[in-house]
């Protein structure tokens, strides 16, 4: 251990990033995490606040380029547009990064306590990280624990944050191991208990929520067309879409469920303002009696007769009746250019991206008088949308993606796990409907009860247990990111003060 630290600092902080990048889905080395960060601590405990920020980025820079390398291999954009994505994006997260290490290193210089502070810190900054049009909580380091179900049932009452922490915990108790304030041999005895101890509480929670009553139980087939994206809006290729997804709403019907679940743009067209190709579906929902959510985009037009544009989903019902959900957070410099409402110049860059207008309200649809929640593709990742559409009624969740923009790539498989960490948080199962993959029915245990693999062409029929369930997340947010992250501003000032006295 002595030699391995006593390697060249970019080595270590190098190290520090393979050994977390091969931790995130999807790999099955999750447990890379528990010590991942150890080289980069070293450091940060040895270093300057200029070379604590140094070697943090080049970790984060490392980090980000294996689990987010998939950024540029979206086929829908051009080869430059898609490598300044990825560029940017690794750039922007690596921010986070330099904010951990800078706070790490500063800290302990001036106190001696920066390890004590480490897992605060990392939460802090994972919750800065969740704000604003370009937050991006998709790589928190909760999403490396989803191979094992029992280490993820905390998040119920921490949110995925609570997972973070106790990652970047182990992870300080062993290199305080080795720095022996506590003995190497001591800290892993810690560590093992501090598993052993999370895994048993996983356990029973999962146990107990099995043996929870179901209060209702609604039934969906989920589709997956598995359409290749980049044929939807070609003109030669459109009516063969209309057949394939004809059909498929047929074999549903004949599966007799509650509802029909579809994924996000399901078809190449403005279903809500084009009648012609809505009418086989209202009349198909009208004879069975089945409603049907499809994903669609939208148009409207303002007062001055400028259109906005939407990414939606659509709900019919066997009455008739139509009812429209917009997305609101939208993928940034692919479906939107951000801050480009207060400074319409940036509206003049071109990223091959959309041009939508997010939607403001959390809309509920119903199912047999049972309240449920849509989410479309990428809000599944910001745990606070998700939550207030539990808080404001829903029973259950569906979720409408297309993922197959970037290929058979590892984000598919993030972006499914992600899912499983929103069920656990909420407490509420999810019906995932995904255009190439992966769609499933998720349990509020986190456990997978259906599934349909990625490239497939199929229908599920999952039934949706309905729990009278209230978790403490659901209830109360972010609560523990925002304690830890006044702790780190506390922190942080009585460091200065010290400083100065």
């Amino acid at each position: 251990m002595d030699k391995f630290l006593d390697l060249p600092k970019w080595q270590l902080a190098l190290f520090s990033g393979v050994l977390i990048g091969a931790a995130y889905p999807p790999s099955p080395l999750g447990f890379l995490a528990w010590f991942g960060l150890v080289p980069l601590i070293h450091l940060l405990c040895n270093v300057s606040t200029v070379e604590g920020a140094k070697w943090s980025f080049l970790t984060g820079v490392t980090v980000n380029i294996i689990t987010v390398y998939w950024f540029g291999l979206n086929s829908g954009a051009g080869l430059f547009p898609v490598l300044l994505s990825l560029t940017g994006a690794v750039l922007y997260l690596s921010i986070f990064w330099i904010i951990f290490g800078m706070c790490t290193s500063w800290y302990h210089q001036r106190t001696g306590y920066g390890l004590a502070a480490i897992p605060i810190f990392w939460v802090g900054m994972e919750h800065i990280r969740s704000f604003g049009p370009l937050a991006f909580p998709w790589i928190n380091l909760a999403l490396t624990q989803t191979f094992s179900l029992p280490l993820l049932q905390i998040a119920d009452v921490t949110g995925s944050t609570g997972i973070s922490f106790w990652i970047v915990l182990i992870n300080a108790i062993l290199y305080a191991g080795y720095g022996s304030s506590i003995g190497l041999k001591r800290s892993l005895q810690i560590v093992t208990l501090l598993l052993v101890l999370i895994s048993s509480l996983g356990v029973y929670r999962i146990s107990s929520i099995r043996n929870e009553k179901i209060i209702d139980q609604i039934s969906t087939a989920i589709v997956q067309p598995n359409i290749d994206p980049n044929q939807k809006w070609e003109a030669d290729f459109r009516d063969q879409i209309f057949i394939i997804m004809d059909s498929l709403h047929t074999a549903s019907i004949d599966l007799q469920p509650d509802f029909i679940l579809w994924p996000e743009a399901a078809l190449p067209s403005y279903l809500r303002i084009t009648y012609a190709a809505r009418r086989p579906i209202l009349r198909k929902v009208h004879d069975s009696g089945i409603p049907l959510l499809t994903g669609t985009p939208d148009r409207r037009k303002r007062e001055n007769n400028e259109r906005d544009y939407y990414n939606g989903a659509l709900y019919f019902t066997p009455d008739g009746s139509m009812k429209m959900y917009y997305k609101m957070h939208l993928v940034p410099f692919a479906e939107y250019i951000p801050f480009s409402k207060t400074f319409p110049v940036f509206k003049r860059l071109n990223f091959s991206q959309g041009n939508f207008t997010p939607g403001h309200d959390f809309t509920l649809f119903q199912v047999d008088s049972v309240p449920f929640g849509n989410l479309i593709c990428y809000e599944s990742s910001i745990p606070t949308i998700v939550s207030q559409f539990v808080r404001r009624g829903a029973k259950f969740l569906s979720i409408e993606t297309n993922d197959s923009w970037c290929g058979h790539t590892s984000g598919v498989y993030q972006h499914f796990q992600i899912a499983r960490l929103r069920a656990v948080e909420n407490r509420v199962a999810i019906a995932r409907s995904a255009n190439t993959g992966i769609s499933c029915l998720i349990l509020p245990t986190g456990e997978v009860a259906e599934k349909i693999p990625y490239n497939e062409q199929k229908i599920i029929l999952a039934e949706i247990p309905i729990l009278d369930l209230a978790s403490f997340y659901m209830r109360f947010g972010e609560l523990f990111a925002i304690i830890c992250s006044l702790i780190s501003t506390i922190l942080l000032g009585t460091g200065w003060v010290k400083n100065r006295s």
